[in-house]
């Protein structure tokens, strides 16, 4: 059960240490390249020797993972995640290094009765590792083995490994990657799991449509412990476990403690051609705009416009614009500028002459011509596994919501009109914007029921978002970000309903709103707008492999109707999941 982590996007950045007032976004982006992310034995396993982790030398294993309780030194600092809105108190962190470690704390919390939550990364944007209800944390980080598994014939990667350590070891042993996130430091163990995606997925997918396999502690009706090894064959019995993990999200059916990566179609078993080829080298160009009396309304959403226009055009597979990936990061006016980053593997043909006509159709009729246009060319490995990429805020300003939705086409002009308003009022600040986000090619030749991913054939994402330092500013940070979204959406509710123009959300970016009558007043439920048609077929696999419901949060897949009372918050027993409390604002 690992949360659902996000920053697909590869956003690379300088320190925060100084004030915003450059239109950089919360990640810091402007001055730094993104980066393209486009037998017999397991080999060149990093950063813990296994799929779990390696022991000191001399020391013994413990019996079974760390325990950490509230008057250890160490729990303070293993309590938070990625957003510091939510801390938990749990009895016990339990940090684990091995599937067997994980089998102990799972059979040690159904005995008990104590309710579960799963880390990996820490980078969940909603609160599920956090609710006062989680008696017992799993903390997954010390599970970062990446290598090759020669039986199976597929990359293992361990829930724990951070993207930045999938990368380099892919890269530095066989020059292979996936087309994960950019934000280096975010756990696999959500990621994968949620669909994954990143600069490379136009040009090669998604990283779950490269998912071989998964292993899986899961939870019986009768409350046992066991793993599973579930794989995309379709005459595996266990597949529609492994098909539930292909964008199904963390945290709904077990703890997954291994992934297995290879492309599809890949034969043979040189492991330097089971997976994509690395780039060599990357071309980022980085085009900014002043926040002046020359940036009209007209302007403004003329560039928005036009990006959404050529994502459009140009989003098939296999094209040579599908080699190009862009964001369009549109920071509020008070932070003085706002930009574009657009990146291209440097050794594609015409590269550059690709990111000039990018650029062109973006800003053509619009009178905003660039007051940046700065191009470069580095080695690809550097910038994709540059600490700290991609994080929200600081070391301090790590307070934030984030709101996202899939767009099968550009904003309507009402919805560009609401934009601008919401970017140019008094209650925003240098730390709110909207980002739109290339997607599309590849990703988009998968039917919508072959993974648990439906959008396919969404061509941008939207990514509605605020930083902030202070819990005194969360009212006006939510409020800000909330009613910037309800407004976009207003004519559906609130909330992007699959349509002409919008395709839903996308659960590596929960956002607990979506399941709030209070946000959404569409009539249509939080789950058709992240799984839309595939939401019963997750709803069986639920069933069938967490038949207690061990495994759940405020966006979990549901059971496909209520069950009888069981011990699942502790030793009395448990509200039924039907009566569960409607998830409010703020939570």
């Amino acid at each position: 059960m690992d949360e659902p982590n996000r920053a697909e996007p590869h956003r690379t950045g300088a320190s925060r240490a100084e004030p915003h007032r450059t239109g950089v976004d919360r990640r810091g982006l402007f001055a730094a390249a993104g980066a393209l992310a486009a037998g017999g034995t397991v080999t060149a396993l990093a950063a813990g020797g296994t799929a779990g982790a390696a022991t000191a030398a001399g020391t013994a294993r413990p019996a079974g993972p760390v325990s950490v309780r509230p008057a250890d030194a160490r729990y303070g600092s293993l309590l938070r995640g990625d957003n510091w809105r939510f801390v938990g108190r749990p009895d016990e962190i339990c940090v684990a290094a091995s599937t067997e470690e994980v089998v102990h704390a799972v059979s040690g919390a159904v005995r008990t009765g104590r309710r579960l939550a799963v880390r990996s990364g820490g980078h969940c944007f909603e609160g599920f590792t956090a609710d006062p209800a989680v008696r017992l944390l799993l903390d997954l980080s010390p599970m970062n083995g990446v290598g090759y598994d020669g039986e199976r014939g597929a990359f293992v990667v361990g829930p724990g490994a951070t993207l930045g350590q999938v990368y380099r070891t892919l890269f530095t042993r066989w020059g292979m990657t996936i087309p994960a996130g950019g934000c280096p430091e975010v756990g696999a163990g959500g990621h994968f799991c949620g669909g994954g995606y990143g600069p490379l997925s136009r040009r090669y997918g998604s990283v779950v449509d490269h998912l071989h396999g998964v292993e899986v502690v899961v939870v019986d009706g009768d409350g046992t412990v066991r793993t599973v090894v579930a794989t995309r064959d379709p005459d595996d019995p266990h597949h529609d476990l492994w098909w539930a993990h292909t964008g199904g999200g963390g945290g709904n059916f077990g703890v997954v403690t291994k992934y297995w990566l290879r492309a599809p179609g890949a034969t043979g078993s040189d492991p330097s051609r089971l997976l994509p080829a690395a780039p060599a080298r990357l071309l980022e160009c980085v085009v900014g705009w002043a926040w002046d009396e020359r940036m009209t309304e007209k302007a403004f959403t003329g560039l928005l416009r036009n990006f959404g226009v050529w994502h459009e055009q140009h989003s098939a597979a296999g094209t040579p614009q599908a080699n190009l990936y862009a964001i369009l990061q549109a920071a509020h006016r008070s932070a003085g500028s706002f930009r574009m980053i657009v990146q291209i593997d440097a050794d594609v043909p015409g590269a550059n002459d690709l990111v000039t006509g990018f650029v062109s159709a973006v800003t053509a009729g619009t009178g905003a011509e660039p007051a940046v246009d700065a191009r470069r060319t580095v080695p690809w490995l550097h910038p994709i596994t540059w600490p700290g990429a991609g994080e929200a805020g600081d070391v301090i300003t790590r307070r934030y919501k984030i709101k996202a939705a899939y767009l099968r086409r550009s904003f309507t002009g009402p919805q560009l009109t609401t934009v601008y308003r919401h970017l140019t009022n008094s209650t925003g600040t240098p730390d709110g914007s909207l980002e739109l986000i290339g997607y599309g090619g590849q990703v988009n030749t998968v039917r919508p029921t072959a993974t648990a991913v439906a959008q396919r054939d969404a061509v941008m994402k939207a990514d509605f978002h605020t930083v902030w330092a202070d819990a005194t500013d969360d009212a006006a940070g939510l409020a800000w970000v909330r009613d910037f979204y309800r407004d976009v959406y207003r004519d559906t509710g609130g909330v992007p309903v699959p349509g002409r123009t919008s395709d839903g959300s996308y659960i590596n970016y929960p956002d607990i709103d979506l399941a709030d009558p209070a946000w959404n007043t569409s009539g249509v439920p939080w789950h058709t707008l992240y799984y839309k048609g595939n939401y019963p077929r997750l709803q069986r696999v639920k069933s069938r492999w967490d038949p207690r419901d061990v495994f759940r949060h405020a966006l979990a897949i549901e059971p496909p109707k209520a069950r009888p009372p069981r011990r699942a918050d502790g030793p009395a027993t448990a509200t039924p999941f039907s009566s569960r409390p409607v998830v409010g604002p703020g939570r």
